[in-house]
């Protein structure tokens, strides 16, 4: 049980809640915060399980940031989602300019090898000059609706 409970939240986008509905209609009651702390004891290993057996990561990136408040200051969590939901890399940074998305991008060229067919963003405009700067010459699309998979992304920070 437990298992199958940390592998839904790790393999899916769901959040900690949909996790303990789902359980609760299969007849096991427990709450979210024991799923969270099934995943903070047992969720590393499933994580890196599912990533091995996982399919190669799609060639259309989701680009976003999100503001976060770290002992009191604040910094931007960085994240790439492809297409298919899998989170590509995650970033903190105390910035939110050019040099900050840069460094975002060079982080996940080296780790994908290729560069993806689209890039979508929303529309802050350190991604365009980012990419200019590292000459990557790709198809970007900046559309705020278009970016929803990055937005909604539910997927844990490991």
């Amino acid at each position: 049980m437990i298992s199958y409970a940390v592998w839904l939240y790790f393999r899916f986008p769901l959040s900690l809640r949909m996790v303990e509905a789902m359980l609760a209609a299969r007849g096991i009651g427990v709450t979210y915060e024991t799923v969270r702390q099934w995943g903070r004891k047992f969720g590393k290993a499933f994580s890196d399980r599912i990533r091995q057996r996982a399919p190669a990561r799609g060639d259309k990136w989701h680009l976003d940031e999100v503001v976060i408040s770290i002992a009191g200051e604040q910094h931007w969590l960085w994240r790439a989602v492809d297409q298919n939901g899998f989170v590509l890399d995650v970033l903190v940074q105390r910035r939110r300019d050019s040099r900050a998305a840069q460094r975002l991008m060079k982080k996940l060229l080296k780790s994908a090898g290729t560069p993806p067919r689209v890039m979508i963003t929303d529309k802050l405009r350190s991604y365009g000059a980012a990419r200019a700067k590292i000459g990557l010459y790709v198809e970007h699309r900046q559309h705020k609706a278009l970016n929803n998979r990055a937005e909604n992304s539910h997927q844990p920070t490991l």
